[in-house]
């Protein structure tokens, strides 16, 4: 997916907080014609990200949007504890981490109390206080727009915060994996911080459960023969398994 410039930014982020946006309007708030503002919203429905509708763009409606934070943090939260005790094992002390966003992740934090003297930057505002304040780690944190709901910092601000380091380990979970193995996610903010996360590490962790195989998301970044090595709960679909295997991908499964 080609990086998004930030008028196109501002106006995805402005239909998706108060929805139909009429082309005229956009363009009187931006100082822009009409006719600009109709390439970059065309830009952005060719994406998936908005739709149009007579006389303006509005939100597409959604086959699968993401569950609630709340409710994902419950969601086969066994298989997410499991999964985080056997990336922990593959984490040495004193290793420097990149964590990324959702609730695998989380649980990896949580995980990672049993490491020393770790540095840990990340944009998942629920790991970094489960570090914080159990003392085990420095972590850092960008700046940017929080999620209220989802408790992560997105925005260009917090993907570029990544390419100031070079960790020895990312670890990150996604919204979905396409039986082509490509990575997907629900924004492109996700995909564009992940992506930043991938492009500065040394090895890459995707850690997800077994139900984000074959699981829709509209916005892809990457695939899965990128990362390092893999750990889930149960075996992938064959399909995916050929692809790691081609690929010399590590594949763990959490007991």
């Amino acid at each position: 997916m080609p990086a998004i410039d930030p008028r196109s930014q501002a106006i995805l982020e402005k239909v998706r907080a108060e929805g139909f946006q009429p082309i005229e309007a956009l363009a009187a708030l931006f100082g822009v014609t009409s006719q600009t503002i109709r390439r970059d919203v065309n830009a952005l429905c060719e994406e998936g990200l908005l739709l149009r509708r007579h006389g303006g763009v509005d939100v597409p409606p959604r086959a699968n949007p993401n569950l609630l934070y709340e409710d994902r943090q419950i969601l086969n939260l066994d298989a997410k504890r499991r999964i985080a005790g056997q990336v922990v094992e593959a984490i040495p002390d004193g290793a420097s981490l990149f964590l990324g966003i959702g609730t695998t992740p989380e649980q990896v934090a949580h995980a990672l109390i049993r490491r020393e003297g770790l540095t840990v930057m990340t944009n998942n505002l629920n790991c970094a206080l489960v570090l914080a304040r159990a003392g085990k780690a420095l972590v850092s944190v960008p700046s940017g727009t929080i999620r209220p709901h989802d408790l992560d910092i997105v925005g260009p601000d917090a993907a570029h915060f990544f390419d100031r380091f070079k960790v020895d380990i990312a670890i990150f979970g996604v919204g979905g994996v396409d039986a082509d193995g490509s990575l997907l996610d629900f924004t492109p903010e996700e995909v564009q911080t992940r992506l930043r996360m991938l492009a500065n590490c040394r090895r890459s962790f995707l850690v997800l459960d077994h139900s984000k195989f074959g699981r829709n998301a509209t916005v892809r970044g990457g695939h899965i023969a990128d990362v390092s090595a893999v750990f889930t709960d149960l075996p992938p679909p064959i399909d995916i398994v050929r692809q790691l295997k081609a690929a010399d991908i590590a594949l763990t499964l959490a007991p």
